[in-house]
C-alpha cells in the first residue's frame, strides 16, 4: 500500500508523502512546501490539529520543565517560527537561551520577526542549517526539542544521532510528532478530516492545496510510536518513553543521553 507506514528500518528518506522519490530529492521538495506556507505556518498547525497543537506544545514544555538558569541551553530543531523556543524561554522566566535551527530560511525570517515583537531576541539565536549535520560541537546543549518537524527530515536516523552528539551528558531529547491513532472510531474521523478537509482548508488559506496534501500524507508514512521509540534507542538514547496525546493523533517521545 502506498500509505503503509515506514518502520524503524527506514524509508522516510525516499518518501515524499505517498510518492517515492530518488534519495537526495526529498529535501528540496520539502523546502518548497515550507517556503510556500512559512507566513501561515501557525495557521496551518491550527488547521491540521483543530487547534490542539497549542495544548500539546504546552504539555511538551511542561514535560521538559526547563531550568530557570542563564546557563541552560536548548536546541530547537525545525522550529523556524519560534513557537516552541518562545514557550521554553517563558517557562524559564526568560533566563534560558534557545538556538532555533531550521533548514528553511523563510521560516527563520518569520521566527526572527516574532521574537523581536515579543522582545525575546536576546534569548534566541537563529541558525539556518541541516538537522542531519548540526554546526555545533559535541556536548553543547541541555535539551534538544523538535515539534512536528522530524518527519520532514529525510534521514531521521542521522538526525537522531546528531541530536545525541550535541547533547550534554544528562541532556534530554523531546520529539513531538503526529503519530498513529490508537482509538478505532477516532482513527476514521481523523482520516476523513485529514484527507478531505485539510487540503481544502489549505487551499482556502494559502491558495494551494498541494503542501497540505503532502503534510497529511507524510503523517501516515511516519513510523508508529513503537518503531520511532526503537529509532531513538538505536541512536544511543536511554530511558526512552512516549506519551500519546488525543488518542495518538500526536505523541511526545522522550530520551536521555546518559
Amino acid at each position: 500500500m502506498t500509505d503503509a507506514r515506514t518502520t524503524a528500518e527506514g524509508g522516510m528518506e525516499t518518501s515524499y508523502g505517498f510518492h517515492k522519490v530518488d534519495e537526495g530529492k526529498k529535501q528540496g521538495l520539502v523546502n518548497e512546501v515550507f517556503h510556500k506556507v512559512a507566513k501561515r505556518y501557525d495557521i496551518m498547525n491550527d488547521v491540521m490539529s483543530a487547534g490542539l497543537h497549542r495544548l500539546w506544545k504546552d504539555a511538551m514544555v511542561s514535560s521538559l520543565s526547563p531550568r530557570k538558569d542563564p546557563s541552560y541551553k536548548i536546541l530547537d530543531v525545525a522550529g523556524g517560527t519560534g513557537d516552541i523556543a518562545f514557550r521554553i524561554i517563558e517557562a524559564s522566566n526568560r533566563l534560558a537561551h534557545a538556538t532555533v535551527l531550521d533548514i528553511n530560511g523563510s521560516m527563520l525570517v518569520v521566527g526572527e520577526e516574532r521574537a523581536a515583537k515579543k522582545k525575546l531576541s536576546d534569548n534566541l539565536t537563529f541558525v539556518e542549517a541541516n538537522a542531519e549535520e548540526l554546526p555545533f560541537e559535541a556536548n553543547t546543549f541541555d535539551a534538544y526539542t523538535v515539534a512536528f518537524g522530524i518527519r520532514n527530515v529525510p534521514r531521521i536516523d542521522v538526525a537522531l544521532k546528531e541530536a545525541h552528539r550535541v547533547l550534554k551528558r544528562g541532556g534530554r531529547l523531546l520529539v513531538l510528532e503526529f503519530s498513529e491513532v490508537d482509538m478505532p472510531l477516532l482513527d476514521r474521523v481523523y482520516d476523513a478530516w485529514s484527507f478531505n478537509a485539510i487540503p481544502q482548508f489549505g487551499k482556502m488559506i494559502t491558495g494551494d492545496a498541494e503542501p497540505y496534501q503532502y503534510l497529511v500524507e507524510s503523517i501516515r508514512k511516519f513510523p508508529n510510536q513503537e518503531d520511532f521509540a526503537t529509532m531513538i534507542r538505536t541512536a544511543g538514547f536511554s530511558r526512552v518513553t512516549y506519551t500519546n496525546y488525543t488518542g495518538g493523533i500526536a505523541a511526545l517521545h522522550s530520551g536521555w543521553k546518559l
